[in-house]
């Protein structure tokens, strides 16, 4: 349990990591092409830190088409889930998780998958 535990804090002490999850907490699938939109970065970098999530059983992945898809497992423990009610609770006061938030509902938008 402990080395479960030390390995999901490990993935989330990284800021790019953070963020992936902070913006896959509103339990929606997102495309990676969304995903690099938002964070300005190469999509090779964000896959690779999508990939160690996905290793770490954070997300999960699904193909659709040709685009990758992430989403939060819905499948975690209950203490790996209070974990992250303290990233939704970060999201409320931290600016750039926000304009995190901002710019994915803009590209969804743009899509015409308005959230709102």
């Amino acid at each position: 349990m402990m080395e479960q535990a030390s390995g999901f804090f490990k993935l989330l002490s990284e800021p790019v990591r953070l963020r992936l999850v902070a913006l896959l907490m509103d339990g929606e699938s997102h495309c990676v092409c969304d995903l690099v939109s938002v964070l300005g970065l190469p999509q090779s970098t964000v896959s690779r830190h999508l990939s160690l999530l996905r290793n770490g059983g954070l997300v999960l992945a699904e193909r659709q088409g040709t685009w990758m898809h992430y989403r939060l497992n819905p499948d975690l423990s209950d203490w790996q889930r209070q974990a992250l009610e303290a990233v939704r609770q970060l999201k409320a006061t931290d600016d750039q998780l926000r304009r995190d938030d901002a710019a994915l509902n803009q590209a969804l938008c743009s899509k015409g998958g308005c959230t709102g």
